[in-house]
């Protein structure tokens, strides 16, 4: 039985597409889930999740030939063909997914990363607090009320809000100007943190090995730094021995083995940790800074086996 890695996601999504031209160019032997492809995709899984068959567009083959995974799903009822399917469709999709995530979730195998570990991401309080055992993390509030939203900003000077769950936000500062605005914390759960001035840095764990990115950038999100009216610049770089060394045994602590950790060294030089990604867009990163990511994540795919 020839062994495969599997690969979860939409083709077209860089990191995916990446990771399979490199195995192409290691001729190491693949095969694709499309989520575009959801309606004429069939998933069998056996009684405990650990075996069964797929029949995609791209390809037929039993769940044991899968020696790694790597996901990078998305909502696939946001898909045209799904949304606009009925409920045929989402019920189709709806049982894809669940098929598998359970299996991600119980194969003896290499999974970048299995649902059960990237769901700490669901929830950024959570996180934090597995972050504050290798890490410094700003102080935070969560609140609903105006008064302890504006104690807080007063305590610390400057801070910022963002999301409190796993989907994406952009992080902004509060000026006086939001103070009018500050009555709306009421209605949803807000997330302040004190404002930690320094030096960005994208560390992106991959197994064993560690690449690290310094960000030069203004921006209060360097993500998103021309839309603030900034630059950000990427720059390869090397970490303090003792900074890998957390950052490493911070992904094993999650059971990440691919994560991008943001960090954040202070003018004084300590270092702070926002956030772990459990499934990072290393690519962005790696075409700014060549660093070899894609070639790190093939690899370790590769290696597959039991785990």
């Amino acid at each position: 039985m020839r062994a495969v890695i599997l690969l979860w996601g939409l083709r077209g999504d860089d990191p995916l597409d990446d990771v399979a031209g490199e195995l192409r160019r290691r001729r190491e032997p693949h095969v694709w889930i499309d989520q575009r492809d959801a309606l004429a995709t069939r998933v069998h899984l056996d009684a405990g999740g650990r075996s069964g068959w797929v029949d995609a567009r791209s390809a037929s083959f039993a769940l044991e030939r899968v020696t790694s995974l790597y996901i990078r799903s998305y909502d696939a009822h946001q898909l045209a063909a799904i949304r606009d399917g009925g409920e045929a469709a989402r019920a189709h999709v709806q049982a894809i997914d669940a098929s598998l995530w359970c299996f991600a979730d119980v194969a003896p195998i290499l999974v970048l990363n299995r649902p059960s570990a990237m769901s700490s991401n669901n929830s950024k309080p959570f996180q934090a607090q597995l972050i504050r055992r290798h890490f410094r993390g700003p102080e935070t509030v969560i609140t609903t009320d105006r008064g302890a939203a504006l104690a807080f900003w007063e305590r610390h000077g400057t801070v910022i809000y963002k999301s409190v769950s796993g989907q994406r936000s952009i992080v902004m500062r509060l000026s006086p100007a939001d103070l009018d605005r500050l009555e709306d914390v009421r209605w949803c759960p807000t997330q302040l943190q004190e404002y930690v001035d320094g030096t960005d840095y994208r560390v992106h764990v991959v197994g064993d090995e560690v690449f690290a990115t310094e960000v030069v950038s203004g921006a209060d999100d360097y993500r998103y730094a021309t839309r603030q009216g900034g630059e950000c610049e990427l720059r390869a770089c090397e970490l303090p021995a003792d900074i890998v060394d957390r950052s490493l045994a911070l992904s094993r602590a999650l059971d990440l083995p691919l994560a991008g950790i943001d960090l954040r060294r202070t003018p004084y030089g300590e270092w702070y940790c926002f956030e772990v990604n459990p499934s990072p867009c290393f690519t962005y990163y790696e075409r700014h800074t060549a660093q070899p990511m894609t070639a790190a994540v093939a690899a370790l795919l590769a290696g597959g086996g039991p785990h």
